[in-house]
Order: structure tokens, then C-alpha cells, then sequence
């Protein structure tokens, strides 16, 4: 429904199906019918499985593996896999197992695949750089697994919606609303909020069931109106320190940064009994949140943390754009504001391994990439 309701709202189906093509997965098609539901018009796309062709079971490595073999571009091929590493990270949690061990049934079949594939590459083609999500309806009743009957929304669905917050809303109709895949799709691209914008164009993307209402997912393309920076929310950790050695401190930072952390940072602070301490304080988004804080509370002789949720406004950036230097080449960040390039700044890692590399100051390499970066604009 979320890929039929993007090829509704403009994505081309030839488009669409030769960047599929790219993944060496084959045994289906994909189809698309102009239908009216309810005097809504919109599109029923279908992936129709050839059942003589064998389909294995596939766990996360597979499906990990899969992906990267297919040519499609960097960016579709790291957020398809964040899709399904948060329905395996759901699926363990559920069933108690590890990561490796889960076997995606339902979810790992091709149909599934292509829905989640396809959807990052619609949003790609399209240029959409930020998604918002209404309150998810959820359905009730239960509903057949490859594990038996499961009580909806089925266990899998909550704790991908648990992993960010996302607000539901029960309803009495007796069947699924909202599946493990189309969960992990919106917890893995969507704000759940709905800001003013500008339409340009809407698509009406149709299910199989016939519902008291129209069983439809509607997407709207646009622009932000008066916004020039996402919005998303953050959590801050705190505690203060006054016995934790620099080195332990130093230590925590780096653990704290390779398990997600957005940023870490230390000010000195006076403390209780006179004495010169530490503020730790830590910025992570809600999913990566509990790594970071088991971490700081290991490392660290805090008792405790504070945590605080935030708002985030931030300006959408890119970092796949690369500029040539006489020393070789470095990647740049392009600052966008309102869909707009702003700035443009070197990485400072390529920058620092072509100064180790060529004995040039530093200075002279970041302005050389500086210089070149700003072509970009």
C-alpha cells in the first residue's frame, strides 16, 4: 500500500521496475491497477510471487547480503538493510533469540522484499528528504504467522513502534491494519508529526481488504511551508562526576560514539562538598538511547542519569559528493536549507589522512578541499 501509494502519487512503474531489476532476486512480477474505492480513486499495485520458483526462508545475513550485491545506489542500499535490521532486531527481541538466528518467514519472502526495497528507492526517485506519519491505526483481533495465531498488532510490530515512540491508536475492526514491514518503514524514515507544507501532489494507494472505510494509504508530496531544517527528537543523558579519572572519561566518549551517540561532551562543574567535577553529557536519538546509557553507567562511577527528550531542528545534509585536491580526493558535506545548498565543508578524516600521507600542513589541504567544495554550490 505505501509503495502503491507513492507510484499513485507520480513514481514511475518502468522506473521503479528497473531499479528492482538491480537486486538478483527474481520469480515475480509487478503490476499496477487503477481502481475506485469508495469514489476515491488511487492505485492497487500487486507483486504476484511465480510459485514454481524456489523462494528459501532467508535470515538477516541473507537478506544483509542480498542487497549489497545489487547495484542500486549507496544510499537505497544502507536504509533497505536499516528496514530489515529493525524487524530482526524485533524478531529476536519477540522470540527470544539472537540476532543471527532469526529466520524472517513472512517477512523475508520476496513480495516483502520488494515492498521494502522499493519503497526506499520510490522515496529516492522522488526526492523526498523527509517523511511525517500520522497516529498509526493498529486493527485488533488476531492474525495467522508462520509461529500460529498472534494477537494484533502482532508482537513484532510493537517493539519496532516501541524502538521510537511512535503513537498508535487501537481500533475495533477485527484484522491487521499495520504489519511488521509497513512498521519498520515508517520507524525507520518517518516523524510522527504533520507539519504545514505546500501540496504538489497526492497518491492513494489501495489494499486488498474491503473495510467500512477506504482501505487506503495516503501519501502527500510537498514542500515545508515557513520550515527550512527537519524537525526529529533526541534524548540528552546526564550525570555528574566527581571521582572518574580523564582516562576513563576519554575511554567512555569513544565507546559512548561507536555505540550511536550523536555527540559527546564534558563541562567542568563545582559539585556538593566543594569540590570540581564533571558534567557528562551525551545527545542520542531514542533507539540508540539505551546502548549509550548502559555504557556511561558501566564505564563510569555514576549512580544514575538524567534524561531529557529534545526537539531538533536540522538542516538536511549530504556527504556522497567527492572533490578533487592535488593530495587526491575528499569527500564534503553539502548544507541544505529550504532544498537549497548553503555550505559546503571538507571531511576532516580524508583531510587528515592526505596531510599524514603527504606531509602537507593540514590547513592546506582542508583549504584546497574547501576551495574546490564550494564549486558545488
Amino acid at each position: 500500500m505505501l509503495l502503491g501509494a507513492l507510484v499513485d502519487a507520480g513514481l514511475s512503474l518502468d522506473i521503479l521496475q528497473t531499479e528492482l531489476g538491480k537486486l538478483p532476486l527474481g520469480g515475480y512480477t509487478l503490476s499496477t491497477e487503477r481502481q475506485v474505492r469508495r469514489g476515491v480513486s488511487g492505485t492497487k499495485l500487486r507483486v504476484t510471487v511465480d510459485q514454481s520458483t524456489n523462494q528459501p526462508h532467508r535470515d538477516l545475513r541473507a537478506i544483509r547480503a542480498l542487497i549489497q550485491e545489487s547495484t542500486l545506489a549507496p544510499q537505497v542500499v544502507a536504509r533497505a538493510i536499516a528496514v530489515f535490521e529493525r524487524l530482526a532486531r524485533a524478531e529476536a527481541k519477540v522470540h527470544g533469540i539472537p540476532l543471527d538466528e532469526v529466520h524472517f518467514h513472512e517477512i523475508g519472502a520476496v513480495d516483502s522484499i520488494v515492498d521494502v526495497v522499493g519503497f526506499v528507492v520510490g522515496l529516492h526517485r522522488l526526492g523526498v528528504n523527509t517523511v511525517y506519519a500520522s497516529t498509526l491505526p493498529t486493527g485488533s483481533g488476531m492474525v495467522e504467522t508462520a509461529h500460529g495465531p498472534l494477537p494484533i498488532p502482532a508482537p513484532a510490530t510493537l517493539e519496532i513502534l516501541a524502538e521510537v515512540g511512535a503513537p498508535i491508536q487501537f481500533t475495533p475492526v477485527e484484522t491487521e491494519l499495520l504489519t511488521p514491514t509497513g512498521a519498520a518503514l515508517l520507524a525507520e524514515f518517518a516523524t510522527f508529526d504533520q507539519p504545514s507544507m505546500s501540496v504538489h501532489r497526492v497518491g492513494y494507494g489501495f489494499g486488498d481488504r474491503e473495510l467500512p472505510w477506504t482501505n487506503a494509504v495516503r501519501v502527500v508530496l510537498g514542500e515545508p511551508l515557513l520550515e527550512i531544517a527537519e524537525r526529529d527528537e533526541v534524548v540528552l543523558l546526564e550525570c555528574n562526576l566527581d571521582d572518574t579519572t580523564g582516562q576513563v572519561l576519554g575511554y567512555t566518549m569513544e565507546r559512548c560514539l561507536v555505540a550511536g551517540a550523536l555527540d559527546v561532551w564534558f563541562t567542568p562543574i563545582q559539585m556538593k562538598k566543594n569540590r570540581p567535577g564533571i558534567l557528562l553529557s551525551a545527545l542520542a536519538t531514542p533507539e540508540r538511547v539505551g546502548a549509550v546509557a548502559e555504557i556511561i553507567l558501566q564505564e563510569t562511577t555514576t549512580l544514575g542519569l538524567r534524561q531529557t527528550r529534545l526537539q531538533r531542528h536540522v538542516a538536511w545534509r549530504t556527504s556522497d559528493q567527492t572533490v578533487e585536491t592535488p593530495w587526491g580526493p575528499v569527500r564534503i558535506k553539502v548544507k541544505y536549507l529550504a532544498g537549497q545548498p548553503v555550505s559546503a565543508s571538507p571531511e576532516y578524516e580524508d583531510c587528515a589522512r592526505l596531510a599524514r600521507e603527504s606531509g602537507e600542513p593540514l590547513m592546506r589541504v582542508y583549504e584546497a578541499a574547501m576551495e574546490a567544495g564550494r564549486a558545488l554550490l
